[in-house]
């Protein structure tokens, strides 16, 4: 072969080697630059489903109506805040007159918004068994879908139970029955409400 093919070949091949490094580079600039698809993104912050959810408040934004001189100390253990709501009312009543209570009233949490009140009804029997009986009477009144239920525990100890279920039309209310030892509690309002106060309710 002449010196002039040899060189003439030689050319060739440093063209194709040159092509082919160019090749290479735009491939690695496009993998691991820009866009960076070879890239593992496996240590960035996972985008956070909650960032733009409201956070319920836990704080009533009005103040809790003040409880009579005379209350007695069944009205006194009521809270006067029970996360953002407040006790705005608290008078003596007689839904339950029929059943004998020591002691029974009926009280308004509020948060400021009146289409969000939970009106609570409360009272005391001198037993337990007195409690059970109405508190299984109102729970067998009950005509909903099951929201929630189980024990009532203080200290560890079981004292009684609690039913919620739906209420009202398309069940977008609901009622929360408790029985605690010898006392009651019924809890009516917007379903949404009712499961959040309900399971803060100390009592």
């Amino acid at each position: 072969m002449s010196s002039v093919e040899k060189t003439s070949s030689h050319g060739k091949l440093l063209v194709v080697v040159a092509a082919a490094a160019a090749v290479i580079v735009v491939a690695l600039l496009s993998a691991f630059i820009w866009p960076g698809w070879a890239l593992s993104h496996s240590n960035a912050p996972a985008p956070d489903p909650q960032t733009n959810v409201k956070a319920e408040p836990a704080t009533p934004s009005i103040k809790a109506k003040d409880l009579p001189k005379d209350a007695t100390a069944l009205l006194k253990a009521m809270p006067d805040n029970v996360l953002n709501y407040a006790r705005t009312e608290a008078v003596p009543s007689a839904e339950w007159t029929a059943t004998s209570p020591l002691e029974e009233y009926t009280l308004t949490y509020s948060t400021g918004d009146e289409t969000q009140n939970i009106t609570l009804i409360v009272a005391q029997w001198p037993n337990q068994n007195g409690a059970k009986s109405q508190y299984t009477a109102l729970t067998g009144a009950l005509k909903g879908d099951d929201i929630s239920t189980g024990p009532v525990k203080v200290s560890g100890n079981t004292t009684g139970e609690f039913v919620m279920k739906t209420a009202g039309k398309k069940g977008k209310e609901a009622v929360a029955v408790s029985q605690n030892d010898t006392v009651v509690f019924q809890a009516t309002g917007p379903k949404k409400e009712i499961v959040r106060f309900f399971g803060k309710f100390p009592l």
